[in-house]
């Protein structure tokens, strides 16, 4: 089983860096790495979601720094083949609007719910 998840993790993190070489922005999955953009260009933040079970992430940004361009969300390579709870990757295409520093704050969460299951927040500097 250990084996199988490494695969699944594995694929998503190739998939992502795919999408993002693909689309010509540079694709982001970890917060600890600080985003480096120029202004008028994108990038992607990449997280792997499962809204089968009412999860999905909610982003929070400053709309004068940042346009969220399109959010989308990518089936994992399990899903539809009988595993139940089989998820995948949502992908948030931002485009950088003026020179200065964002955050983009992520949360993981039930949209009718309060509780936030867990955040991750990424430090944009915008040149």
């Amino acid at each position: 089983m250990k084996k199988f998840l490494v695969l699944v993790m594995l694929t998503a993190i190739a998939i992502c860096l795919l999408a993002g070489c693909a689309s010509g922005a540079s694709t982001y999955t970890d917060p600890k790495q600080a985003i480096n953009i120029d202004v008028n260009k994108e990038f992607i933040i990449a997280l792997d979601s499962n809204p089968t079970t009412g999860y999905s992430w909610q982003e929070d940004y400053d709309a004068g720094m940042l346009e969220l361009v399109k959010k989308t969300y990518e089936e994992g390579e399990t899903a539809g083949k009988d595993v139940v709870g089989a998820g995948g990757v949502e992908y948030f295409r931002f485009k950088a609007l003026k020179a200065g520093h964002a955050s983009v704050t992520m949360d993981y969460k039930r949209p009718w719910e309060e509780e936030v299951a867990e955040q991750k927040v990424f430090t944009v500097n915008i040149g």
